[in-house]
């Protein structure tokens, strides 16, 4: 294990360095949108652009890296999310931003390609649960430190956007001096959507409601804490805690998923979640740091959950096929994530900031509603039978050749 992560260290710094610097941007954009009187249709259009680019890299990408292998694709997707980056700066017109927020989320999906698919070959079948959970580990940190970098800096001034780029720029440097390999190209997996939902439903439901909530959160969460007078420091404390939480609660929900019904800790997960997404609606004057608290709460709650519905799915396949499925279920969480931040955002602009959350708390309660149905009329899997838990971040299709549970799709 040491070696195998000794091998991949310049690669995971790169990474590290990139993932700062594009969640540098996460809270930036929104922000300096509303400080610019953007609509707010308009700062929601951005945040479904961005997974619109997302989808369509992890879906016509893969071919290109395995072309033209994965350093020079790393350096020609790092370079691309980096002119990306400044171009914000330099053009702050709002059709302009809804483009370059969909280019970014190809260049990232593309970005999270070369490195998982490169991480997957570094592998082995006994060490791919440790590497992930390594990998998971990085992100998180990376997300969180750039997201704190932003009260370091003046939002309305060029600075930050030079940051982001400066740091995805510098992100070429360990990469390009890493030992060249030529790993596996992407998994490029069939999808069949009527198969999977028919297979799980809670899964495609739950992956289709978490991108409609969690997305929403991520491009118009700063909006929200913005109109309700938090400063530019305690927007960045609002939205790390979110990452804190979903770290911190991701393994201790997974482990109990994997003593009782998985379905049970999805539909207690989200009715949290919902709860919580409400009670920030309603609440107009919350000290800041009970915002911050809840916010942590909800992360805690909803971020865990994707991972959830990937493991209920799992394990209704009888040991193959988990790649293929897997990249099917991002599919759906892709397609809930580009109509969220829209609907969320025509919601807000008509009823105020709060519908954000109401937004956020009825695809919760919906899924809560629609998993208890389906604990009704479906006996839980056989705890013999239920694969365990491993926790996954959302990045693209290559990430799930790296779980240990998709070691028979290799056989």
């Amino acid at each position: 294990m040491p070696q195998i992560i000794a091998s991949v260290v310049p690669l995971l710094v790169g990474w590290a360095i990139l993932n700062a610097g594009n969640n540098l941007q996460v809270i930036l954009l929104p922000l300096r949108a509303g400080l610019e009187a953007f609509p707010t249709t308009v700062i929601g259009l951005m945040g479904g652009a961005y997974y619109l680019g997302f989808i369509t890299g992890c879906l016509l990408l893969p071919r290109l890296i395995g072309r033209v292998g994965h350093i020079r694709a790393f350096a020609a997707l790092a370079a691309v999310a980096a002119t990306v980056a400044m171009a914000h700066g330099l053009l702050i017109v709002p059709e302009a931003w809804v483009l370059l927020r969909a280019v970014t989320g190809a260049a990232i999906a593309g970005l999270c390609l070369v490195v998982e698919s490169w991480l997957n070959e570094r592998s082995e079948n006994a060490t791919r649960g440790r590497v992930l959970s390594f990998y998971m580990t990085v992100n998180a940190v990376a997300a969180a430190a750039g997201q704190m970098l932003l009260p370091l800096t003046d939002v309305v001034a060029m600075v930050p956007f030079a940051l982001a780029s400066m740091m995805m720029t510098l992100s070429l440097v360990p990469v390009s001096a890493a030992a060249n390999g030529a790993p596996a190209p992407a998994p490029d997996t069939p999808l069949d959507l009527g198969s999977l939902y028919r297979l799980s439903p809670v899964g495609v439901v739950g992956c289709f409601a978490l991108g409609l909530a969690n997305a929403s959160f991520w491009a118009l969460a700063p909006v929200f804490a913005q109109a309700r007078g938090l400063s530019i420091a305690e927007v960045a404390m609002m939205t790390s805690a979110a990452v804190a939480g979903g770290a911190l609660a991701q393994w201790p929900l997974g482990r109990l998923s994997d003593r009782v019904d998985r379905r049970r800790v999805i539909f207690g997960a989200a009715l949290v979640a919902g709860a919580v997404a409400a009670g920030l609606a309603v609440g107009a004057s919350y000290p800041t740091p009970l915002v911050v608290a809840a916010a942590g709460l909800f992360g805690a709650a909803a971020f865990p959950i994707y991972a959830l519905c990937i493991a209920h799915a799992n394990d209704h396949l009888g040991g193959r096929g988990f790649v293929a499925a897997s990249g099917g279920l991002l599919l759906v969480f892709g397609l809930g994530a580009v109509i969220g931040p829209v609907a969320s955002s025509i919601l807000m602009g008509a009823y105020g900031d709060g519908s954000l959350f109401l937004f956020t708390a009825a695809a919760h309660a919906g899924l809560a509603l629609f998993t208890w149905h389906r604990m009704r009329i479906r006996a839980p899997v056989p705890a013999a039978e239920r694969s365990e838990f491993v926790a996954l971040p959302r990045t693209s299709p290559a990430v799930f050749a790296l779980d240990p549970r998709a070691e028979d799709d290799c056989e």
